[in-house]
């Protein structure tokens, strides 16, 4: 993972964390909206409230910004699927999956704007962190496979099941604006996320029992 360029040398202050903390905030407010291609390190030095040569002490290029948020955003994207226990009950499991998926939706939807566009251009910066998702996520479809060999969850394809609980959470937020105009003002508060996990534990919950 890429590293803040004051922390090469020396150990950091509290002000230099700060002002790192605060470039990363501005960063990933720019990249969500812009994309990697589109954004520029004058308009990250902007919403920093930075000068350019100021954020460049900390930060040689926008790559290295991008680099360092991405790093931390796969750990935390993965963190939902890491907790889906062989020991649960597997349709107890997949909708506390579910659960997690959209919580991630409602509370980081800038992060998940920023794994999107990462994503649609080839995952260029995490390359590496490619291979730690296939192993967690062939961990998880193993699991998935006993409890389907065990009557616990009707036969399918767990690969596409999880891509299904993927697509379907993730739209909550890349496509937040179109839900909420779709929904209008009477459902569009935050209460949109629940009625989400209530139609896609039965969507989903339907379809696995076994």
């Amino acid at each position: 993972m890429a590293k803040p360029r004051a922390a090469e040398t020396r150990k950091r202050t509290r002000i230099q964390q700060e002002k790192e903390d605060r470039i990363l905030d501005a960063a990933l407010d720019v990249f969500s909206v812009h994309g990697f291609r589109g954004s520029t390190i004058d308009q990250i030095a902007k919403a920093a409230g930075m000068s350019k040569p100021n954020l460049l002490y900390y930060f040689r290029t926008k790559e290295a910004i991008h680099r360092l948020l991405i790093g931390r955003l796969l750990d935390t994207w993965l963190d939902p699927l890491r907790e889906m226990s062989a020991d649960g009950d597997p349709l107890s499991e997949i909708c506390s999956y579910i659960r997690r998926k959209l919580e991630m939706a409602r509370d980081y939807p800038r992060e998940g704007r920023l794994f999107t566009n990462e994503i649609l251009r080839g995952a260029p910066h995490i390359q590496e962190e490619m291979s730690d998702l296939k192993t967690l996520v062939d961990e998880k479809t193993a699991i998935m496979r006993r409890w389907m060999k065990d009557g616990r969850l009707a036969k399918c394809d767990p690969h596409h099941l999880i891509f299904s609980i993927w697509a379907t959470t993730q739209h909550y937020a890349d496509f937040d604006v179109q839900v909420r105009a779709v929904l209008g003002p009477a459902k569009s508060g935050e209460g949109r996320f629940e009625d989400a996990a209530r139609y896609l534990e039965k969507l989903f919950l339907d379809g696995l029992k076994p």
